[in-house]
C-alpha cells in the first residue's frame, strides 16, 4: 500500500509579520536555514519508503510560488497541486484531498497529512512514527501524531492519551498552570496537526461527523478542472462548504483516534519567540540573521532583512526589519503580532498583504518610490518567460532596460530593446513584455496616471490561467 503525503500549503502565518505577509507566507520564507519550510517539508517525504509524489493543497495566489519552490528541488517528475478557490480551514482542505485521491481510485492508500510550515529535527524518529502510523491506519484507524513536550507550553493544543495508544480527548490551549500540570502527569501530548488515514476511512468518518463537508468537497472535486499540474476544485461548491478545523469536524468526535507518540524535534515556529527557541544562538543567547549590530544584547531575535540594525541594551527582545516595515517588541508578546496584522487591516494598510517586493509567475516587481501620481519599478523577468497581453486605463508607462533584452510589443508594433534602450507605453495600448534571452530581464519602470492600483489591467490573454475565460 503506497503512501499519499498531502501538504498543507495554506496560511498566512500572520504571527510571523512583518516577514510573512499573505502574498508571500511563512511557508515559502527561509527561517531556519537556506530551504523554505515547504521546501524541506518535500525533501521529508521524498526520504520516505513507500512514499507517492506528493499532493499539495494551496490557495490560488500562492500556487505559482509552491510550484516553482518543489521544482527548485527536482525531487519528484510529478506531483500535484490541488487549488482551494477560497480559505475553508483543515477539514475541507484535508476531505477535498481526500476525495481526489478516492476519485482516482485509490482510496485505500494512507494519506500522510503534513502541515507545510512545520520543523522536524530527528528525520529518523520521524519516520519510524510514520510506519508507526502507517499500520494502524491499515487497521482502520484515524491516526494523530502525539509529539512529546519538553515543556510547559501555552501554545499548542494537547491530546490525553488513552491506553494502548488511543486518544482519551483533545484538549484546547491551557494556561500556565495547566500546561504545568500536563507536562507533570506525562499523559499528554502536543497536538502536532499532522495525521494518517485511508481516504475511504476519512470519507466514511466524516460523513458520519460532517456529512456537509463531504458533499461539497465531493461536488467541488467533481466539478474541478485539470490545468497542468494543477488541480482547480470547484469554486461554488467549495463556496458553499462549512468552514471548520480536521480536530473540531472529526478528531474529537471520532471513535476510530488513535495516536502515535513521537520526539521529533518538532516545533510549528507559530511566533517570533517559537523561531528563536529553535535557532543557533550566540554567546548572549542572540538569534541574529542579516547585518546586525549588537553592543550589551542578550536574549533577542534580531533580523535584519535589507538594512544595518543596531541594537544597544536590549534584553529578551525582539527586532524584525523589511523594507516596508519593523517590527520591536518584547520576546513575550509574540503572540501579540497578530493584533497589529488585524490593525493594518482594518486600517486597510498594503503591508499585511505584501511587501515591497511581489512574486509573479513570470518573475517578480520591486516597489521602489510611489507617490499619488507615479510610481517606479524594479522589474525582473526570468528568460523565457512574458507577461500578459494587456491594457491600462488610468496609466503610461516608461520602460528602461538596464540588463538581458526585452521583447515588447506596444500596439501594433513589436520590437526588441536592449541594455540603456527604452520604450513609451502610452495608456490604454495593448502590449507585452516578453525575455527571450538566457539571463534575467531586468528594467525599470516609471508609471504616471491618476491611478496606479494593480487592478488597472485589462487581460487578452495570458499563460497562467490569469486571462478571462
Amino acid at each position: 500500500m503506497a503512501i499519499q503525503p498531502i501538504i498543507l500549503a495554506g496560511g498566512t502565518g500572520s504571527r510571523l509579520w512583518p516577514l510573512s505577509r499573505e502574498l508571500y507566507p511563512k511557508q515559502v520564507i527561509s527561517l531556519t536555514g537556506e530551504l523554505s519550510l515547504l521546501q524541506t517539508t518535500v525533501q521529508r517525504v521524498a526520504a520516505l519508503e513507500d512514499a507517492l509524489p506528493p499532493i499539495i493543497v494551496v490557495g490560488e495566489e500562492h500556487r505559482f510560488l509552491a510550484k516553482t519552490q518543489v521544482e527548485e528541488l527536482d525531487l519528484f517528475r510529478d506531483f500535484c497541486i490541488l487549488l482551494e478557490p477560497c480559505g475553508r480551514n483543515t477539514a475541507p482542505a484535508i476531505c477535498g484531498a481526500a476525495a481526489y485521491v478516492s476519485n482516482l481510485g485509490r482510496g485505500g492508500d494512507v494519506l500522510l497529512v503534513l502541515p507545510a510550515d512545520h520543523l522536524i529535527v530527528k528525520a529518523e524518529e520521524f519516520a519510524q512514527a510514520v510506519r508507526e502510523a502507517v499500520l494502524l491506519a491499515q487497521q482502520g484507524q484515524i491516526v494523530t501524531f502525539g509529539i512529546v513536550p519538553d515543556h510547559p507550553e501555552t501554545g499548542y493544543g494537547y491530546i490525553a492519551k488513552g491506553q494502548g495508544g488511543t486518544v482519551e480527548s483533545f484538549v484546547e490551549k491551557p494556561d500556565l498552570a495547566t500546561a504545568e500540570r500536563y507536562l507533570a502527569s506525562g499523559n499528554y501530548l502536543w497536538n502536532s496537526g499532522m495525521f494518517a488515514f485511508t481516504a475511504d476511512t476519512l470519507l466514511a468518518e466524516l460523513q458520519v461527523h460532517a456529512p456537509a463537508i463531504v458533499e461539497c468537497m465531493a461536488e467541488s472535486v467533481g466539478t474541478g478542472k485539470v490545468d497542468g499540474l494543477f488541480f482547480r476544485l470547484g469554486s461554488e461548491a467549495m463556496a458553499t462548504c462549512p468552514s471548520d478545523s480536521i480536530d473540531y469536524a472529526l478528531m474529537e468526535k471520532t471513535s476510530r483516534a488513535a495516536v502515535v507518540e513521537a520526539d521529533l524535534g518538532w516545533n510549528d515556529i507559530g511566533s517570533w519567540l517559537a523561531l528563536w527557541e529553535v535557532s543557533e544562538k550566540d554567546g548572549q543567547g542572540n538569534a541574529v540573521r542579516g547585518d546586525v549590530l549588537l553592543e550589551d544584547v542578550h536574549n533577542s531575535l534580531i533580523r535584519a532583512e535589507h538594512t544595518l540594525v543596531a541594537a544597544i541594551g536590549l534584553h529578551d527582545t525582539m527586532v524584525i526589519e523589511t523594507a516596508d516595515a519593523v517590527l520591536v517588541a518584547p520576546m513575550n508578546r509574540s503572540q501579540d503580532v497578530k493584533k497589529i496584522v488585524d490593525k493594518l487591516k482594518k486600517d486597510k494598510r498594503g503591508e499585511y498583504h505584501v511587501h515591497r517586493t511581489v512574486f509573479r509567475p513570470w518573475g517578480s516587481y520591486t516597489t521602489l518610490e510611489m507617490q499619488e501620481r507615479f510610481q517606479i519599478k524594479r522589474i525582473t523577468v526570468n528568460p523565457g518567460a512574458r507577461l500578459s497581453l494587456q491594457m491600462h486605463h488610468h496609466r503610461h508607462e516608461h520602460w528602461v532596460v538596464v540588463s538581458g533584452t526585452a521583447k515588447v510589443q506596444n500596439g501594433e508594433q513589436t520590437i526588441l530593446l536592449k541594455e540603456d534602450e527604452a520604450t513609451y507605453i502610452p495608456s490604454c495600448t495593448v502590449h507585452r513584455l516578453e525575455n527571450p534571452g538566457v539571463i534575467p530581464l531586468e528594467l525599470i519602470e516609471v508609471q504616471i496616471g491618476s491611478y496606479l492600483g494593480e487592478d488597472d489591467i485589462v487581460r487578452f490573454d495570458d499563460e497562467y490561467g490569469r486571462a478571462p475565460e
